[in-house]
């Protein structure tokens, strides 16, 4: 048996056994002396069994607590002193003696086996390591890595003076290393690779590299430190030196915080808020004298009399009561809108007289002063609560701004898209960290006044969660009985918004809650006609992208013709977004033309010598091929083929309708991907037929064993609403009759089970479809005539009307007499045209 700690096997790596004692979480050097306490069983079965043996053990530091992974360098200590515990625990004295590398095949001996024994390889310095003379760069390193300590050592204010004094004095580098390698606080990799260098000179260098990083840290700490200490003690010198300002003020009579409080209040007094918030603001500015200035409750005091304080409580601006100005803003900034401008110009008249009616006979004996004269703003008259309702890119936003230019008011805006927080509108309670009033007090203030015109754009986007219905929120504020006590969260005081205008644009009334619907006055503005989208053209979208584009001063001229094929094939839309944008791609082409044409460039081409005019056949070249095609429509006449006419919500469209009789069971298939309202207008249809079969010639023996189906192209698009019933019955009575329905002609118009034909809604867009599609003719219900009369000249020119009032007329129009068998007894009424 070989004695312990000897050689093992002769002409190879000396080796060496000792108990193997894991670490947690700490690193031992030679030349240093440790106090380890040992509770866990590994270290203890190693303890036991070093204490058996010559009092010495392998401690390595364990890399994994879990699985028991040791690192592979270590070194070979000592037990100078042991002491076991009464659970068997050990708190022992260790001393490192010299370096040592686990041999790979022993690694995680003592959590895999029962036995301690791991098997090590010393770690030898070269020769000469002991003599720093005879190598100077140990020399100069030494010297490096001694002063960068000193620095360290001085930076943390951990490291003791007995070590530092140790560390300058000696003069072997190997100590050198593992003294100072023992005192710093880095992490355990660093300190494993500096017990795994072998050389000195790379030990060396590797401690100095460790020892210049931290270093480099400690620096940059203490500079933050630095500025953050300078911040804080001039925060504590404002602080000391404005409680001695108080104390010197006190002193002489002189309060500069009271004087402060004092100015806040006589600021909000000024400003005629109300009794009401006025005893409100002056209970919250009493509070705020009691505060510390510093305190988290005197920030948020100050920013809510702040508010208070600025927002607009008696200021109000002047109206303009001239008509004629108005009319004329009205006019310039927006084509048609009639029914719009008619409403904008009654409210201008009605305020004009309503002011008149309040001053007083003798009003130099009663205005005293500003403020008397203010409250001679008639109370009288309520906001009104505008909404206008129309297709995407009508304008309806930018009319709002026309609205306060032509009453001379402040403009505010409001974007409710996606809103789906109460406190959006309502603000949150103050109380709340970062609390803020809702959106409609933020507005007031930036308006500054109390009679804004207030554009709520987009209202029937508002969304809903488990925050609130903002919705809900709004019927206060569009309320003209309740908005005059409108109340923030935030504020917690009535604020008045009766004086405000307020107008609301939506594309659509059916997400629109009914009673916020119920609180508004609904004007719609309808698509624009090809006439009309070429006028807004001409007049101002040309213009406005001449000269975003620097084309202003040249001699750009679109043809007419040119516009209205734009309009016809590069856009499909009731508003004129898409026909903006194709004018404003012609006009980037034509830019780029005229500057490689070196017009702006060259001193010779000035930019207004640039001349152009666009005509029909340039538009490929400048807009690439056609985006739209007419709708699907036949141009000669097909048996079983009807054409209807349906609204959306981003204009009118045409819905043909397609229908085949077979011999059957009677079954009908109705397809098209169609809702169910349009599913039981079909049903109307053919029901309706079969109750007045005996009057047509029809080329079926039996309706009850005859199959039908109906099919509406476009199966991709969902397709709803009544006002196909005429369309449907018109083809399904083609197919019966084996007659192809008048050519050119559309209809529309809701049918019921007795044949009547009831009115349908978007006649306008409806009736823009048909004319874009080239229908010459149109039947209409005949309750739909009014709103015919008030459409445009244009329109109505365009195309041939007929107003039916129930199915048999409008049969005798699409199939003349030939498919008549006998008169119809019950169609009393006959054929009106337009």
């Amino acid at each position: 048996m070989r004695p312990f700690g000897g050689s093992k096997n002769a002409g190879k790596a000396e080796t060496e056994e000792y108990p193997l004692l894991p670490l947690r979480e700490m690193v031992i050097f030679p030349q240093t002396i440790l106090s380890v306490y040992v509770t866990y069983k590994s270290g203890i079965q190693a303890l036991e069994d070093a204490l058996k043996r010559d009092m010495r053990l392998f401690a390595v530091c364990q890399k994994n607590s879990e699985t028991g992974e040791t690192w592979d360098a270590g070194t070979v200590v000592r037990i100078i002193q042991n002491l076991r515990l009464p659970d068997r625990t050990f708190r022992v004295v260790l001393q490192g003696e010299y370096r040592a590398l686990l041999v790979p095949r022993t690694k995680n001996l003592g959590a895999k086996s029962e036995s301690t024994l791991s098997e090590v390889t010393p770690v030898k310095a070269s020769a000469g390591a002991d003599n720093p003379a005879a190598d100077q760069e140990i020399a100069a390193l030494m010297r490096v890595v001694q002063k960068s300590f000193a620095q360290y050592a001085e930076f943390s204010k951990k490291i003791g003076t007995e070590i530092i004094s140790t560390a300058e004095k000696t003069e072997n580098a190997e100590k050198l290393v593992n003294i100072i390698g023992n005192a710093i606080a880095v992490k355990l990799e660093k300190k494993i690779d500096l017990l795994r260098i072998v050389e000195p000179a790379e030990r060396l260098e590797k401690l100095l590299e460790i020892l210049e990083m931290e270093n480099e840290i400690f620096g940059i700490q203490k500079n933050i430190s630095g500025k953050v200490k300078s911040r804080m003690d001039k925060h504590q010198r404002e602080y000391i030196l404005h409680e001695q300002l108080k104390e010197i003020n006190k002193e002489l009579g002189k309060d500069t915080a009271e004087d402060e409080f004092g100015e806040l209040e006589k600021s909000i007094a000024e400003r005629h808020p109300g009794e009401e918030v006025l005893a409100k603001a002056v209970k919250e500015i009493a509070r705020l004298r009691k505060l510390q200035p510093f305190s988290p409750e005197a920030g948020v005091l100050r920013g809510y009399l702040e508010w208070i304080n600025d927002l607009p409580w008696s200021e109000y601006s002047a109206d303009s009561d001239d008509l004629t100005e108005a009319e004329k803003i009205l006019n310039e900034d927006h084509y048609g809108m009639k029914k719009a401008k008619e409403r904008i110009i009654e409210f201008i008249a009605v305020r004009a007289l309503s002011a008149l009616a309040a001053v007083p006979k003798e009003p130099e004996e009663l205005c005293a002063d500003e403020t008397a004269k203010q409250e001679l703003i008639p109370q009288r008259v309520k906001g009104p609560i505008l909404c206008f309702i129309g297709p995407p890119g009508t304008g309806k936003t930018s009319l709002g701004k026309s609205v306060a230019r032509a009453l001379g008011r402040r403009f505010v805006r409001i974007s409710l898209g996606g809103v789906r927080d109460e406190a959006e509108i309502r603000g949150h309670r103050k109380t709340y960290v970062g609390a803020l009033p809702g959106r409609i007090i933020q507005s007031m203030r930036k308006a500054g006044t109390m009679n804004p015109v207030f554009l709520l754009d987009e209202i029937d986007k508002l969304s809903s969660d488990f925050r609130g219905d903002p919705a809900a929120a709004l019927l206060e504020v569009l309320d003209p009985e309740q908005n005059s006590t409108f109340t923030d969260h935030y504020m917690e005081v009535p604020y008045d918004l009766s004086k405000v205008l307020f107008i609301t644009t939506a594309n659509s009334l059916h997400t629109i809650p009914y009673a916020l619907l119920d609180r508004m006055e609904i004007i719609e503005i309808p698509g624009y006609g090809e006439n009309e989208k070429l006028a807004i053209a001409q007049k101002y979208l040309v213009p406005k992208e001449l000269a975003e584009n620097g084309l202003s001063v040249a001699k750009i001229v679109f043809k007419d013709e040119t516009v209205r094929e734009i309009i016809r094939h590069w856009t499909m839309e009731s508003g004129v977004r898409s026909l903006e944008r194709e004018i404003a791609r012609c006009v980037r082409r034509i830019a780029k033309e005229a500057v490689n044409k070196e017009y702006g460039k060259n001193p010779d081409k000035p930019v207004d010598s640039f001349r152009k005019t666009i005509r029909q056949q340039d538009l490929e070249k400048l807009l690439g091929r056609r985006k739209y095609k007419n709708d699907v429509v036949f141009k000669e006449a097909k048996i079983g083929i009807s054409y209807g006419l349906a609204w959306t919500e981003t204009g009118g469209t045409m819905l043909p309708v397609e229908s085949i009789r077979f011999n059957g069971s009677g079954e009908n298939t109705i397809t098209g991907n169609l809702g169910d309202v349009m599913k039981e207008s079909a049903r109307i249809a053919i029901t309706y037929l079969r109750s007045v079969q005996e009057m047509y010639m029809l080329k079926v023996k039996d309706m009850g064993k005859t199959d039908f189906h109906i099919h509406v192209p476009e199966g991709a698009i969902p397709k709803d609403g009544p006002s196909a019933g005429i369309t449907l019955a018109a083809s399904l009575l083609s197919t019966l009759c084996s007659q192809p329905p008048k050519s050119g002609f559309a209809m529309t118009g809701e049918l019921t089970l007795t044949g009547r034909i009831l009115p349908i809604g978007g006649l306008k867009e409806k009736l823009l479809a048909a004319i874009r599609n080239g229908m010459e003719g149109v039947l209409l219900p005949e309750d739909n005539r009014e709103d015919w009369e008030e459409l445009s000249d244009d329109i109505k020119k365009a195309v041939d009307v007929h107003f039916v009032e129930n199915a048999g007329d409008a049969f005798a129009i699409l199939f003349g007499k030939s498919i008549i068998k006998r008169p119809v007894s019950s169609a009393k009424s006959k054929n009106r045209k337009a």
